[in-house]
């Protein structure tokens, strides 16, 4: 009699520990993609400066900028826990980008203006600070997948209804070319 009841408060304090377990993967996911959230924030709020300073030299360059405005909006307008349809307008959101600062090449007066350099300076910075959180965050979910994956841990998850989290990937093939270099 208690040899089974010294069983069953085992098994009952390991099913705590790996229900705890998954808790804890669980908030580091959600706490990542909270980083990468405010991240991308701080991205759009950066855009519309950055496209007011850029029509004062490109005027005619409308379509580029409606472009960017867009495509900002639609990523905004995507549901924040969507990871994997936020991934794909950010995507969308940063060849934008792209294409605009290839346009201040063609100026070199806008290239040369302070407030421009500083916007452009913030962008990489954020960017920057994207990546990491973008790795923080597929790290966090790939911890938390093995454990829902994994045996004895699947079988809590299941019960409890863990799931795996998206990865925070690239979801256009152009992005992940590598670029032709060319002296």
């Amino acid at each position: 009699m208690y040899i089974i009841l010294g069983i069953a408060v085992l098994v009952a304090l390991y099913v705590v520990f790996i229900y705890n377990g998954l808790v804890k993967s669980r908030q580091m996911a959600e706490e990542a993609w909270s980083g990468i959230d405010v991240q991308l924030k701080r991205r759009a709020d950066l855009i519309p400066n950055l496209i007011e300073t850029v029509k004062g030299y490109a005027a005619h360059e409308k379509a580029t900028f409606e472009e960017v405005v867009a495509l900002r909006n639609n990523a905004q307008a995507v549901p924040a826990d969507d990871v994997a349809g936020r991934a794909k307008a950010e995507g969308l959101l940063g060849q934008a980008l792209g294409k605009l600062f290839a346009l201040a090449e063609a100026y070199p007066d806008l290239k040369a203006n302070q407030n421009f350099s500083e916007l452009q300076a913030s962008l990489e910075t954020i960017e920057g600070e994207l990546q990491m959180s973008r790795r923080y965050y597929n790290g966090a979910a790939r911890d938390l997948n093995v454990k829902v994956e994994s045996v004895p841990s699947n079988l809590v998850a299941n019960q409890f209804g863990f799931a795996k989290k998206p990865y925070f990937e690239i979801t256009n093939e152009a992005d992940r070319a590598v670029p032709a270099v060319q002296f």
